[in-house]
């Protein structure tokens, strides 16, 4: 086994072990859901990801997402009602699409949208579920035409699924109204950080990917959970300036 197989598996093991975590602890959704974006692009060669997750009425919210562009690509997919994750959500199966550009009969309006911002030329869309039941889809995008390996896919999938069971453990899905009010507050969670994401942007003439790193960051050194950090942004109980490390 080469070196390089040798740092894959522990790269490997160490996704299931880190998501698998979450089945016997409490746990921060949204920071499940970045990890999960994550290892996906560092175990399957992506160049971004984003995650879609359907609230209690069956609408797609963009919870997860690597970078800007990633979270806007999804929007696309929302704001024209059709593209390869959206079709991946509702069809409860992988979508990969080596060539978005090549897909105008499929999605025309999504297709024109990304082209005509350029950023990303293929995806591989699969989907978080469990026993056929979908709850959203793990979305990997790739700056260059490219065709994923069945074993990456395989994989991948496998790794969304780890995340499924962890949305969706016992203690989650007794009733259906606990497993809604878990989604509505992952979909509460992000629109919290968000905000707060533009708040430290603002304040500190960041990029808004660098803002969320720095969230991230103070919420692990801290022992908070990150929509906790992004509330108290928000409200002003927490000085940006604590969040961002002093300037050597």
């Amino acid at each position: 086994m080469s070196q390089t197989d040798a740092t894959r598996e522990q790269l490997v093991a160490q996704a299931f072990v880190s998501l698998a975590d979450t089945l016997v602890d409490e746990y921060d959704v949204i920071e499940l859901l970045t990890r999960l974006v994550g290892y996906g692009i560092q175990l399957l060669g992506a160049d971004a990801g984003g995650i879609l997750l359907a609230d209690p009425h069956d609408v797609l919210r963009v919870v997860a997402a690597s970078n800007e562009d990633a979270r806007l690509t999804e929007l696309m997919q929302l704001q024209n009602d059709q593209g390869p994750c959206l079709d991946c959500y509702h069809h409860s199966t992988p979508v990969n699409v080596a060539d978005i550009a090549a897909s105008t009969e499929r999605w025309p309006r999504f297709v024109a949208a990304a082209t005509h911002r350029p950023v990303f030329r293929a995806v591989h869309a699969l989907p978080l579920r469990l026993r056929g039941q979908a709850i959203g889809a793990l979305n990997l995008w790739h700056h260059h035409t490219v065709a994923m390996r069945t074993d990456d896919l395989v994989l991948g999938q496998a790794l969304a699924d780890v995340a499924t069971i962890a949305i969706l453990q016992e203690r989650a899905i007794r009733r259906a109204e606990v497993l809604n009010e878990q989604l509505q507050s992952a979909l509460n969670s992000r629109v919290i950080i968000e905000q707060a994401k533009g708040v430290l942007a603002q304040h500190a003439t960041l990029p808004m990917d660098q803002a969320f790193d720095l969230m991230r960051r103070y919420a692990r050194t801290h022992n908070q959970r990150l929509a906790q950090v992004a509330r108290d942004l928000t409200q002003r109980t927490l000085d940006p300036n604590t969040v961002i490390p002093p300037t050597r």
